[in-house]
């Protein structure tokens, strides 16, 4: 537990210590924003502009230009031709940055501790807008999504465990961003077990095995059936039961059997107290599983 909280109190500082990064040439201007228009080596041509509700940015010299819709470097592009068309400069080099969104919320949703809306300015990393949420629960898909306002383009980010892995390739979050955490799939332990319940796939690779699986369930009890578990498995062609031997894998003499999301393991009781389960009826007894952790 205390490796946990040194890493996330590791990625939470790291999160708020990086610098601005430089904008991502995907995002794009839109009306309201306050851009900056440069020209190297002619400072005196340096202006602010807000862009309008028709997209257009009013600029000295050349009027206004449609750049609403444009990335920065294209509304740049734009400019230079403008320049050039009306004879202000013969070769500009012009650039363009957005200093200012005119939406300055973004929603964070799904499975962190307080999802909601939140106030941002400037683009921030991933890992501080998730932060300003509380975090991630801990039955949450470490897969993030960002949806971008501007272009419905989706990004993916994987929260590591792994402190520098979770700081490579941090994505960035605009103004306008929406930010959806789905939950963790889950696998399930039902039978006679001493914690039967729901356990979210929530490890880095995502990848748990029976024997792991059993004993974060606390282990099959004295009374159960090792010899007569069974693997139940969703397919595009209903449910599938998988026999399968726990007291061999538990002595090493069959191999482990990795699991999927929405997997069921059953561990039958001894034929004493056994209380006959179908599939259907284990499949349904998972709907009001206490839900767990795998750490």
């Amino acid at each position: 537990m205390c490796k946990h909280k040194s890493i996330a109190a590791f990625l939470l500082f790291s999160a708020l210590a990086v610098p601005c990064f430089a904008q991502q040439e995907s995002l794009l201007i839109g009306p309201g924003d306050l851009i900056q228009v440069d020209v190297m080596d002619t400072p005196e041509m340096e202006q602010q502009v807000r862009v309008t509700d028709d997209g257009s940015a009013p600029l000295a010299y050349i009027g206004s230009i449609h750049v609403g819709g444009k990335t920065p470097a294209g509304a740049a592009a734009m400019i230079e031709a403008a320049l050039v068309e009306k004879k202000v400069m013969h070769k500009p080099q012009v650039t363009v940055r957005l200093q200012e969104l005119a939406t300055q919320d973004v929603s964070v949703l799904g499975q962190v501790k307080t999802p909601g809306t939140y106030s941002i300015t400037t683009p921030q990393t991933i890992l501080k807008v998730l932060s300003m949420a509380g975090g991630l629960t801990e039955t949450a898909d470490r897969t993030v999504t960002v949806k971008r306002r501007r272009s419905s383009e989706q990004i993916k980010y994987y929260v590591s465990n792994d402190s520098k892995q979770a700081l490579t390739d941090l994505v960035m979050v605009y103004p306008g961003d929406i930010v959806l955490v789905a939950r963790a799939p889950m696998v399930y332990v039902m039978g006679d077990v001493n914690r039967p319940g729901g356990y979210a796939m929530t490890t880095n690779d995502e990848r748990l095995g029976v024997l792991q699986v059993v004993a974060m369930a606390g282990s099959a009890s004295k009374t159960s059936m090792q010899s007569h578990v069974r693997i139940i498995r969703a397919t595009d062609h209903g449910q599938v039961e998988m026999p399968i031997r726990l007291d061999q894998i538990e002595k090493g003499k069959q191999p482990d059997v990795l699991l999927q999301a929405n997997d069921i393991v059953y561990v039958p009781f001894s034929w004493m107290k056994n209380v006959a389960m179908n599939t259907a009826s284990i499949a349904a007894s998972t709907a009001g599983a206490a839900v767990y952790v795998v750490h």
